[in-house]
Formats: structure tokens, C-alpha cells, sequence
């Protein structure tokens, strides 16, 4: 074995005793601690001494006074219910109408201002009624001055229509041919539509004369009297005219 192998195991056993010596010492402080604390639990505990004292005595009891009895509640009388009254209906009876009073009769100067003023109201009145019968009788005036009017224009118009057909008929009349075994008066009305220059667009027999060769005669006339003849007031003009033919005029 080598010197360096011998220095070595040296070391290690100087350390092995170092590591028991110490565990050795913990052993010896475990053992101390151990005994110690044995020992101070087997210790006899220290006595305490208490002294006894006499409690005081417990305080006389307060005696209260008597209460009074409570007062006697009487019960309470209720009133007997009331009786009801019958349904019976006392009609009052009417109380007296108060008479007018009768107003103070006027003095003297009242009474004649008093008629003064009534003069003066009926002054009044009765020009309200003078004026309202002028006016009445004027209205009544124009009323019969339009009425008047209108008769007058109503007539104007009928005797120019009258003049307008009967310048018509008198050209047809002057154009027609009539069959030489008539009889009679006969009559026949004829719708006729024309132009507003006169001539004559249709024909149309609205009622015949009982004779079919007065009739075309007539209608023969009419068209060979176109264009018919035009009025005098352009206002007359109308585009159908309702024409009456008769054989002899009345």
C-alpha cells in the first residue's frame, strides 16, 4: 500500500470519529431533555388556599300597598230604536199666488209725459206702416210692370213665330200639287229638321190627314220648298219645326 493510499484512509477514519463523537453529544442532550421533562411532570403541584366568608343576608321583601278595586262599568242603556213613520204623503197645501202690487197712480206731470211719449210711438208706428205699404204697393208695381213685360215679349215672340210659319206655309202652299177629289178640310202636322241656312234635312209625318195623297202631296211640297224661309229675329231660329197644313185655313 502506497503512501497516498494510507493518507487517505487516515482522513476517513478521523472523520468516522468526528460523526460519532457528534451523534454521541445528540444523544446525550436527547437523554437530558427526556429526564428534565419526567421529572417536572411527577412534580407535586403547589396548594392554593381559599377562605371562606358568610354571605350577607338576602334584603327584606318590599310589601306594595293594596290596589283599589276597579269602579263598576254599568252597562249602557241604548235608546229604544225609533219607530218608523208610515209612508203617508202630507201634500202642502198651495201657497197663495202674491197679489200684484198695484203701481201708485201717476201724478199729473207723469200722466202727460206719458202720453206725449205714446203720441210720439204711435207717430212712430204709423210712419213705419206708411213706409212699409210704399214699399209693398212698389214691389207690387214692378211685379206687374215685369209680369206686363214678359206677356208683352211672350206675345212678341208668339206673333213672330206666328209671321216665321206662316211665311212656311204660305211657300208650301204656293208649291204643292193636291189631288182634285179632296174633300173636307184635312189636316196634317209634319216634324221637319233643316239647316240654319233653311234647307230642309228630313221629313217626318207625325199625324196624317186621314188622306195618303193629301199627305204626300204635302211632304212633296215641303221639299221642293227648300231652303224654307228664315225669321226675322235669328233667336226664333229652330232646328226642328212642328209644321200644320190644312186645305183651307179656318
Amino acid at each position: 500500500m502506497s503512501t497516498l493510499t494510507l493518507g487517505v484512509f487516515q482522513q476517513r477514519e478521523h472523520g468516522m470519529g468526528r460523526s460519532f463523537a457528534l451523534s454521541a453529544a445528540v444523544h446525550i442532550v436527547l437523554a437530558a431533555v427526556l429526564f428534565l421533562g419526567v421529572r417536572w411532570q411527577v412534580h407535586a403541584p403547589s396548594t392554593v388556599e381559599v377562605e371562606l366568608v358568610d354571605a350577607p343576608p338576602p334584603p327584606a321583601p318590599v310589601v306594595e300597598a293594596p290596589k283599589p278595586p276597579p269602579p263598576k262599568i254599568e252597562p249602557e242603556v241604548k235608546p229604544p230604536p225609533p219607530v218608523p213613520k208610515p209612508d203617508i204623503v202630507v201634500r202642502e197645501k198651495p201657497k197663495p199666488k202674491p197679489e200684484p202690487k198695484k203701481a201708485p197712480p201717476p201724478k199729473p206731470k207723469d200722466d202727460l209725459e206719458l202720453k206725449k211719449r205714446m203720441q210720439e210711438q204711435l207717430a212712430m208706428e204709423q210712419k213705419a206702416l206708411d213706409q212699409q205699404r210704399q214699399e209693398r204697393q212698389l214691389r207690387e208695381l214692378l211685379a206687374a210692370q215685369k209680369a206686363d213685360a214678359a206677356r208683352k215679349a211672350t206675345a212678341a215672340r208668339a206673333s213672330a213665330l206666328g209671321e216665321y210659319i206662316g211665311r212656311i206655309q204660305a211657300k208650301v202652299r204656293g208649291n204643292w200639287i193636291l189631288p182634285q177629289d179632296l174633300h173636307g178640310n184635312p189636316e196634317a202636322i209634319f216634324l221637319v229638321t233643316q239647316l240654319p241656312t233653311g234647307d230642309v234635312l228630313d221629313i217626318k209625318l207625325l199625324k196624317s190627314s186621314g188622306n195618303p195623297a193629301y199627305d204626300t202631296a204635302v211632304e212633296r211640297a215641303i221639299l221642293k220648298s227648300s231652303a224654307l224661309p228664315l225669321p226675322s229675329d235669328p233667336a226664333l231660329f229652330n232646328r226642328e219645326l212642328k209644321l200644320t197644313f190644312r186645305l183651307r185655313d179656318k
